[in-house]
């Protein structure tokens, strides 16, 4: 009984109602959107699609400008992805890597070099995408997903057999 009464403090005191500061927010139906967040990724996943279109819509053998930097984007991550991988299994993950990797380099560096606060809304201000919490952990659910998914489909369900050895007793540790 006396373990039920310590619950009871935390239902008191909900933790997901708690708020920083001021954020400016859109209500779609039931959903709370952050609205920064929303703009600023925008902004990042925008800067991403034009570089990729500048820089292939005239493709060179010898590449120049923002191909060449592109295309060393391209070398780079694949080269990351080849040596963790390994050779034959890297090249269906690379547009998943990829994807992850420009986006929080464009989004790290947005926060950088772009001045957000000089940009006012009516509450909050705006700020790089990965500087919000939220925008985090929706990124290490997608990389976590993704690694379980590849560990099951290349081993099927032997995959979690890794995860209570040597004991289930370490099983919430390994996770």
């Amino acid at each position: 009984m006396h373990m039920l009464n310590f619950l009871d403090t935390f239902t008191a005191f909900p933790l997901a109602e708690l708020e920083v500061g001021k954020h400016f927010y859109w209500e779609i139906g039931n959903l709370k959107l952050h609205g920064q967040v929303f703009i600023t990724s925008w902004i990042v996943i925008g800067m991403i699609l034009t570089a990729s279109v500048l820089a292939t819509r005239n493709i060179q053998r010898v590449p120049a400008g923002i191909q060449n930097v592109m295309e060393y984007a391209l070398e780079f991550v694949r080269d990351i992805a080849k040596n963790q991988l390994g050779e034959k299994e890297y090249r269906p993950w690379l547009p998943f890597i990829g994807t992850l990797f420009l986006f929080i380099f464009v989004s790290n560096w947005s926060g950088a070099l772009i001045p957000w606060r000089l940009i006012h809304l009516p509450e909050g201000e705006l700020a790089a995408p990965t500087s919000d919490i939220n925008t985090t952990v929706a990124l290490a659910l997608l990389t976590s997903l993704a690694y379980f998914y590849a560990g099951f489909r290349k081993k099927g369900l032997g995959y979690f057999k890794k995860y209570i050895e040597p004991t289930p007793i370490l099983l919430p540790i390994a996770i």
